[in-house]
């Protein structure tokens, strides 16, 4: 199944600035970042898998998957899906496409901290991508103005049923 990648960007531009009430505010417990990511993504492939720890779904804030909140759980599961849901790829920033998502590491260690989901790929580049993001709320936002250690670009490239 293909990914509908202007829905996830509508939505992503529409909630960029506001929450969603059918989803938790995570914001003051974390942050709301990969939560608004996952909500971006399910608006573009509209599947969620249910398997339990390892799947990627939202019922309730008690009742979710590691990876629906979780930066490098999202990771985990976008890259290694191979069921139902959306099924991801690390790709340079060039390939990089609207509705993907890009990983940012403030400090260097193995883990990343901020999942922002493109809504414009432009060229390609740190100064051209722009994205929207919970957190640190913004849409349209240059990936450049991020002070970032490391980047690590996810293009989601299928739905799996």
């Amino acid at each position: 199944m293909l990914y509908n990648r202007e829905a996830a960007v509508r939505y992503a531009r529409e909630w960029a600035y506001r929450r969603n009430p059918q989803f938790f505010d995570f914001s003051e417990i974390g942050g709301d970042c990969t939560n608004f990511a996952s909500q971006c993504i399910y608006a573009g492939a509209g599947i969620m898998n249910y398997t339990p720890v390892f799947g990627w779904f939202y019922i309730n804030a008690n009742n979710r998957t590691p990876s629906w909140t979780g930066v490098n759980e999202l990771y985990r599961f976008l890259v290694n899906n191979t069921g139902a849901g959306p099924q991801g790829s690390v790709v340079p920033l060039s390939q990089i496409q609207d509705g993907d998502v890009v990983q940012l590491q403030f400090v260097r260690s193995d883990k990343y901290d901020h999942t922002p989901v493109v809504v414009d790929r432009g060229m390609g580049t740190p100064d051209t991508v722009l994205v929207a993001a919970h957190s640190r709320d913004s849409d349209c936002r240059p990936i450049s103005t991020y002070n970032y250690t490391s980047i690590r670009p996810i293009h989601i490239y299928n739905v799996g049923e």
